[in-house]
């Protein structure tokens, strides 16, 4: 079983950045695809960013394109978050995912919250 622990949530006020990191258990070559989700309250869980483990960025939601940069360290088993720009409309609870090709599983870390001041 896929474990991922992310860090990085909190409080800031508009204008500002976060970076979010999610430690994987399993090394990146078993996980083909890694990013970021968001949940705000009352809404469904939207895709933000998306990477391979091939270091190809092949998704940003049009919401974060400029703004946010998805990034990972193979060596630490680790993916990013850099948000900078921050609106409060990124307020959400922001999850990791990853997706293996081997067993065609997703797993989802436990949520960080980010909430954004205006």
């Amino acid at each position: 079983q896929v474990q991922l622990v992310e860090s990085g949530g909190g409080l800031v006020q508009a204008g500002g950045s976060l970076r979010l990191s999610c430690v994987s258990s399993e090394d990146h070559n078993s996980l083909h695809l890694l990013g970021w989700h968001r949940q705000a309250p009352g809404k469904e869980r939207e895709l933000v960013a998306r990477i391979s483990n091939s270091d190809i960025i092949n998704y940003y939601a049009n919401s974060v394109k400029g703004r946010f940069t998805i990034s990972r360290d193979s060596a630490k088993n680790t993916v990013y978050l850099q948000m900078n720009s921050l609106k409060p409309e990124d307020t959400a609870v922001y999850y990791c995912w990853a997706h293996s090709m081997f067993n065609a599983r997703d797993y989802w870390g436990q949520g960080a919250q980010v909430t954004v001041s205006s």
